[in-house]
């Protein structure tokens, strides 16, 4: 009788742990899943914002920030990019002591981002463009600049193309 005790325990237990790997893991799956698929769709995709100059004066001026996922390490979660493009920028020596422009985007008194721009080969009046993709943070009210900077000192200027979007959807 012991022994038929046993034996049922051990196929009850048997049960138990199939059950468990059959049912438990797969909805761990589908909720990971499920998650990464939200946190794509909160976000419509791409999302574009318009730079417009900080003094008005500078008519030319202009630039575009685009926003959007990528996943560029999978198995990893999706990162938010910003790409920045901006056209006619005075040469940033006319500002005083910088050499570049950086892309710059920050949610106030919360977390901020810097990158390079770097200028196109035109001789006159070239464009600028850079990009940051390890934003983790979710994407409301975002403020997205091109500010001058000085390369050898690392000291970020003043803003001279800005905008802003409460939401990227």
């Amino acid at each position: 009788m012991k022994k038929i005790l046993l034996i049922y325990v051990l196929l009850l237990l048997t049960l138990t742990t199939l059950l468990y790997v059959t049912w438990e893991k797969p909805t761990k799956v589908k909720a990971i899943n499920k998650e990464n698929q939200q946190l794509l769709e909160d976000i419509s995709e791409p999302c574009s914002l318009m730079l417009e100059p900080v003094d008005k004066s500078m008519t030319n001026a202009k630039g575009v920030a685009l926003i959007y996922k990528v996943q560029l390490n999978p198995p990893s979660f999706a990162r938010t990019n910003i790409s920045i493009l901006a056209v006619h920028l005075p040469k940033p020596s006319t500002y005083g002591d910088f050499d570049s422009y950086e892309g710059f985007a920050s949610i106030p008194k919360e977390i901020s981002w810097r990158f390079k721009l770097y200028p196109t080969p035109e001789d006159n009046d070239p464009s600028w463009a850079g990009r940051f993709d390890l934003i983790t943070a979710e994407m409301k009210n975002v403020e997205v600049q091109v500010r001058l900077s000085n390369s050898k000192t690392g000291k970020l200027g003043p803003s001279v193309l800005t905008n802003s979007f409460s939401y990227c959807k």
